[in-house]
């Protein structure tokens, strides 16, 4: 009898918490497209393929983590906001909640114009790093994280294949000086505090020629 009214818990548990999943707003991608066009435009384009190694490409970016990162720059409460960048501060200013999941599922959905490797001299050393990290300096396998085709994982891990190699070198070494601080339990602190400027120059370039 016990055994059977727990089962019965469990079960009513199971279809509340589904229940409460469907329940949720969904994002929309037509809504999302609206701010990317009148506000994302400039910097990342319409479609999410930026111009400028300065600026990421989003384009295929893993939804969960583009919308990580708006919230992130956005203050809340008088509160500092994680991620740092005056510019995205003044972006995401005025997005609501539901602006940032939509534009996050827009530029999720489109497709990437990748970039490629152009130094081969240091695809071997950022191929050694991607796929076996280095023992000796502590150093994990990034496709641990970032997949072996770095593609992502929601919604801590970007997507960093086809991304401008510039681009992923500066933030790595954001991370290493540490003006870039908005990594759950400083992974990526860490990591890159190991990393030399030829090893994340060297890991930057392979991720950009990654498919």
């Amino acid at each position: 009898m016990i055994r059977t009214m727990a089962l019965a818990a469990l079960l009513v548990a199971g279809f509340t918490a589904n229940a409460a999943e469907d329940a949720k707003p969904k994002a929309d991608p037509a809504k999302g497209k609206v701010v990317a066009e009148t506000i994302c435009v400039a910097c990342h384009g319409a479609d999410g393929n930026s111009m400028s190694p300065a600026n990421p490409h989003l384009a295929g970016q893993v939804q969960d983590y583009i919308y990580k990162q708006l919230v992130n720059f956005k203050a809340v409460d008088g509160k500092p906001a994680a991620r740092n960048n005056a510019i995205m501060a003044g972006m995401v200013a005025a997005l609501s909640d539901e602006d940032m999941k939509n534009v996050a599922a827009w530029y999720a959905q489109q497709t990437l114009k990748p970039a490629v490797a152009t130094q081969e001299t240091l695809v071997a050393r950022g191929k050694q790093l991607w796929r076996a990290g280095d023992a000796a300096k502590g150093i994990p396998a990034c496709a641990a994280c970032h997949g072996p085709a770095g593609k992502g994982l929601p919604a801590q891990y970007p997507r960093l294949a086809g991304q401008f190699p510039e681009y992923t070198e500066a933030q790595l070494k954001s991370f290493r000086s540490g003006e870039r601080a908005n990594d759950p339990e400083r992974m990526m602190r860490d990591i890159a505090d190991k990393l030399s400027d030829n090893d994340i120059k060297a890991v930057s370039e392979y991720a950009a020629g990654l498919r």
